[in-house]
């Protein structure tokens, strides 16, 4: 890399590094620094809760499946979370936004302890962040193969590099960083992809590429389905997605939180859910051109690297990489903010009697240590991602897999069609999903379709069941549901309200 580009990514971490700071002075309660105080505009939270749903994974694996196998990456990797997303705005998005406006809840698992019990939400707790570990690992080590195939890095110094920026500003300004972070870096994204497309349009014989290309292409790159992506599982994502999407990772549960009001939440989601049905499109065009400008790559993983050193000026491709870059932090530094709300509010006072008397001043330091100590983990198990299988072996098989058995439980908890469903429902569907993910997958040796499927479509089967044959309905239950499922008043009506108050007085 030339000295302009080394200058842009440095820029880069620098801007960054200073929104975190400025961001710092909004954080004054641990309320400010998990869910923004419930201050977050809709367009932002819709744009961070987009930025924080992805990473550097999409230029590195989800990059190899586009080289190797075409458009049907798009269809199960980000069109499933557009509708999933789409599907939440309507069903989670003000659900969410209640539980903290009218309930008092600061992370997305707090409730669970009334919704069910405590050992229901301390298992839910400790198997979602040990997945999120692996799951953020994956991200760090995909950062540094950039890195490397950009600069020659060793993976450790990217890994530390990239981890310790973004430990800076998420550690003090909390969701607020993370939301300002992410809306800078979707600017300085979609300036990078831009560039990135004239580039490789001007390759492909000019504007016309953009359609011309596809008759170059196999013919099996324009198949929405392969025989390792079937329709069967693009189905699965789609079921699977809308579940992770909407709070079964717990970072986006909180852009639903911190919006205002429920209003605000939805049409937060349904940015949300735009922006991940259109833009990613415009992200993936080159990865899709790169076998007929990169043709007999090796390692179709470094395809949207080679693009970039080929194609692309000093100074230009510092600022992809800075827009790839983009991509990890965003999610990473979200990720961490709602693992040490959970470890905060909701492990802390389980393990340790004096947490549950923590003053505003002494939970805000907590949070923040505990983000510290997560965001290295995540970096010292990053290290070890080739013996885990490798990347996209972690993020596709392992988190798309385990997320159902995690998120079944969260998320139809809240709504009032599965008010039946009690602790029994909730941990045996969690320990069935998890049971039949290791049968499935270590024993059994099933196809792709097969790993993701089976513990979710087990879990779901298994909270159902139970919810009918065994009911555990319970009045403070019922009490709580009815709180999150009040439709708001319109604006008539609280215009009417306020004309009748200034009339009393």
């Amino acid at each position: 890399m030339h000295i302009l580009d080394w200058t842009m990514v440095c820029a880069y971490f620098l801007l960054m590094i200073g929104i975190g700071w400025w961001s710092h002075r909004r954080v004054n309660s641990v309320g400010d620094f998990f869910t923004a105080g419930g201050r977050m505009p809709w367009w932002l939270a819709g744009i961070s809760h987009h930025m924080s749903g992805y990473s550097a994974v999409l230029f590195v694996a989800y990059a190899g499946v586009a080289y190797a196998d075409g458009i049907t990456v798009y269809l199960w990797g980000f069109a499933s979370i557009g509708i999933g997303v789409g599907i939440g705005s309507w069903l989670f998005a003000a659900r969410w936004n209640r539980l903290r406006s009218k309930l008092g809840v600061a992370s997305p698992l707090e409730y669970l302890a009334q919704r069910y019990n405590v050992p229901t939400q301390q298992a839910l707790a400790w198997s979602g962040g040990l997945l999120k570990i692996f799951d953020i690992a994956a991200k760090w080590y995909a950062v540094a193969t950039l890195l490397n195939a950009f600069a020659g890095v060793p993976y450790v110094w990217g890994i530390m590099i990239t981890g310790a920026v973004t430990l800076i500003y998420c550690t003090a300004g909390g969701l607020w960083a993370d939301a300002l972070t992410d809306f800078g870096q979707f600017i300085i994204q979609g300036v990078a992809a831009l560039v990135m497309i004239v580039v490789i349009l001007s390759k492909l014989g000019g504007f016309s590429g953009l359609w011309t290309m596809w008759g170059q292409l196999p013919p099996s790159h324009l198949s929405p389905t392969t025989s390792r992506f079937t329709a069967t599982l693009l189905l699965v994502y789609v079921l699977v997605k809308t579940l992770e999407y909407n709070g079964g990772m717990w970072n986006l549960a909180q852009r639903y939180m911190a919006a205002p009001n429920t209003r605000q939440a939805i049409k937060g989601a349904r940015l949300s859910s735009a922006l991940y049905l259109l833009w990613p499109l415009v992200l993936m065009f080159p990865m899709f051109a790169a076998p007929l400008l990169v043709p007999g790559l090796k390692d179709p993983n470094t395809s949207y690297a080679v693009m970039t050193m080929t194609f692309l000026p000093p100074g230009l491709i510092g600022l992809v990489l800075a827009g790839i870059f983009s991509h990890t932090m965003a999610m990473v530094s979200s990720d961490a903010n709602a693992i040490s709300s959970v470890i905060t509010r909701d492990m802390l006072p389980v393990m340790w009697r004096r947490a549950r008397a923590f003053t505003d001043a002494q939970g805000l330091l907590a949070a923040r240590i505990t983000t510290v100590v997560f965001v290295v983990l995540t970096m010292l198990v990053a290290t070890q991602a080739p013996a885990l299988g490798g990347v996209l072996a972690i993020v596709v098989s392992w988190v798309a897999a385990l997320m159902g058995p995690i998120s079944v439980p969260l998320l139809l908890g809240m709504l009032p069609w599965f008010r039946r469903c009690g602790p029994r429902a909730a941990l045996t569907s969690w320990a069935g999903g998890l049971l039949a993910y290791a049968l499935v997958y270590y024993v059994l040796n099933g196809t792709q379709a097969a790993v993701v499927a089976t513990p979710i479509l087990v879990s779901l089967a298994l909270y159902l069941g139970l919810g009918l044959l065994a009911s555990e309905r319970r009045d403070s239950v019922d009490e709580m549901i009815e709180t999150i499922n009040q439709g708001d008043p319109s604006e008539a009506e609280l215009e009417a309200a306020a004309r009748s108050k200034v009339a009393s007085v």
